[in-house]
């Protein structure tokens, strides 16, 4: 999961900001050779997300498919998104061409649900990876790949990060976590 902050963005033609995430599931049984020294990975597929629970929002809708059971006003208003990390489910991919070159193909997930009753996940193979922008980690913002280190670089958030000392910064408060054991099954 990468915090990649708040960036100008513009919707039926407006502007506005918008406080992205991205979050990466791992596919187990789908393994790969992408560098030779490494030997088989598992891949991977990543979707983008505003970071609002809000009852409209792409990312409430998403994981209230995922948990099978809508949010309260209340969960919704302090959900910890960081609960998700390596919380198994199953997703639904669709293979779609893309726009620019149709014999190129692309994958985008279109649906997720939690994982059915007596079906078991495989391990993950690869360790949970978080990075945060309110938690800033210089070893973690390392670990990214180039091209995601620059989305972050442009956020609000990175840039008050790396003003100088005499700017005031506005601190963001994290939502506070909900605890595991008030919602069913899954730990969100």
């Amino acid at each position: 999961m990468v915090h990649l902050g708040t960036h100008d963005d513009e919707y039926q033609g407006r502007a506005k900001k918008t406080n992205k995430v991205r979050i990466t599931w791992e596919l187990p049984t789908e393994l790969k050779v992408f560098n030779p020294e490494k030997g088989e990975q598992p891949m991977v597929i990543s979707k983008e997300f505003t970071l609002s629970m809000s009852e409209k929002a792409n990312l409430r809708a998403f994981l209230t498919s995922w948990r099978g059971k809508p949010f309260t006003a209340e969960e919704a208003s302090c959900f910890d998104i960081t609960k998700l990390l390596g919380v198994p489910c199953q997703l639904s991919i669709i293979h779609e061409p893309s726009k620019k070159d149709p014999s190129r193909m692309y994958e985008r997930i279109s649906s997720i649900s939690s994982v059915m009753k007596g079906v078991t996940c495989p391990a993950q193979i690869n360790p949970t990876f978080m990075f945060s922008l309110e938690a800033f980690d210089p070893n973690a913002f390392a670990a990214l790949p180039d091209w995601l280190k620059d989305i972050v670089r442009n956020s609000d958030e990175y840039k008050a990060l790396s003003a100088p000392a005499e700017q005031p910064q506005v601190a963001q408060s994290a939502p506070d976590p909900v605890a595991a054991d008030e919602f069913d099954a899954l730990p969100f």
